[in-house]
């Protein structure tokens, strides 16, 4: 019982740590406005890429996979404790990871409107996979250089990781068909969340890629 409610409450934090608006809260502290009311109205690293530039894309795209790494990691904290076994590590890791992206989607501090997960899930990959979630985010920088796409660019490193992980060189020794499993749910999720990027695409109106700074009002 005890250790339930134990598990019950890093899931919760693990969501409150996701929920941490940083784009929204990063552009109303330095730049007075609300990034979701601006470009895509996305509150995630891309839009403020696209909004307030380059400097604080970078801190907010940051600050976002720090919030998927360390919900993820805190599964260890629960090992150390006793409180789930050590065989089980990787599904407590699923589990606190994907409750982080679940608040990185739908923030509780600014009216569940949040952004797509992009960076949150990334943090989540790298602290369970750090080998594939590498590669990934290589392939993801490449369509984006080619293509100048950041959805197809999300879209196909998203695809990338579970195939990376059927290869013999990339499969985990526990749960490979949990996580094989979990990485193609992955890919579902991130086409959902893209479903007009995707029409945007196919109607050749997707926005490209470009980094404009703006200054301090």
């Amino acid at each position: 019982m005890e250790s339930t409610l134990f598990i019950i409450l890093a899931t919760i934090l693990a969501y409150l740590i996701g929920s941490i608006p940083t784009a929204v809260w990063y552009g109303k502290t330095y730049f007075g406005i609300d990034i979701r009311e601006h470009g895509s109205g996305n509150a995630g690293a891309t839009n403020t890429f696209r909004v307030l530039g380059r400097k604080a894309g970078s801190i907010v795209m940051m600050v976002d996979v720090l919030k998927g790494w360390l919900a993820t990691k805190s599964a260890n904290l629960l090992v150390f404790a006793e409180l789930v076994p050590e065989n089980d590590l990787v599904v407590f890791k699923l589990i606190l990871g994907m409750a982080a992206v679940l608040g990185h989607v739908f923030p509780i501090y600014v009216g569940f409107r949040g952004g797509k997960g992009i960076a949150t899930l990334l943090g989540m990959v790298l602290s369970i996979h750090i080998e594939a979630a590498l590669l990934c985010l290589a392939v993801f920088v490449v369509v984006l250089l080619l293509s100048k796409y950041v959805s197809l660019g999300s879209m196909i490193a998203s695809l990338v990781f579970p195939l990376l992980l059927i290869s013999p060189k990339f499969r985990p020794d526990d749960h490979d068909l949990l996580l094989i499993g979990f990485g193609f749910v992955i890919f579902f999720i991130v086409v959902f969340t893209h479903q007009k990027n995707i029409v945007r695409l196919i109607n050749g109106e997707e926005n490209k890629a470009q980094i404009r700074l703006r200054r301090k009002q």
